[in-house]
């Protein structure tokens, strides 16, 4: 199971999906004009205002259950694919819908940063972390087709026998 290149590349999806669910993955920040600036850390457990008096992380905005399905999801799939190493069609199968789960999860986000701009009137920059996701589906597609080159050789195999 772990001398498979493709189980290296879903162990690297479990810990870069385990990952985003701590990191904050958008800043939101207040326009200049505005008389007070606030900023804002977007991630899978919510919207956290940055600046106060106290300079102390303040939750402001929980309840962001799709962010957080997603990204829970992600890590999840992954590891119940890397168990599935004997039935290697069914894990294709669940490698491309973990595939379509993580370019869902910028939908997903886009969604939050439109009401985010909506309701706050706020700009957003993009953090570091926030390429995870984009770094998973590369990886998923990866292990999809090497599964899928080892479903070939298995069957090359059955043929010559």
């Amino acid at each position: 199971m772990i001398q498979r290149i493709q189980t290296l590349y879903l162990l690297a999806i479990v810990a870069l999906g385990i990952a985003l669910i701590f990191l904050p993955v958008l800043q939101l920040v207040t326009p200049e004009e505005a008389a007070e600036l606030r900023i804002y850390n977007l991630g899978a457990s919510g919207m956290e205002l940055i600046t106060n008096e106290d300079c102390q992380p303040v939750v402001c905005l929980q309840g962001l259950w799709g962010l957080l399905v997603t990204t829970a999801l992600i890590p999840l799939l992954a590891l119940i694919d890397i168990f599935l190493y004997k039935k290697r069609i069914l894990q294709a199968r669940l490698n491309i819908f973990l595939a379509m789960l993580c370019l869902g999860y910028y939908g997903v986000l886009a969604i939050y940063i439109w009401q985010a701009k909506l309701a706050l009137g706020v700009d957003w920059h993009v953090l570091p972390w926030a390429s995870f996701p984009l770094v998973c589906f590369v990886l998923t597609l990866m292990a999809t087709r090497r599964i899928l080159k080892d479903e070939a050789l298995v069957r090359a195999a059955d043929r010559i026998r």
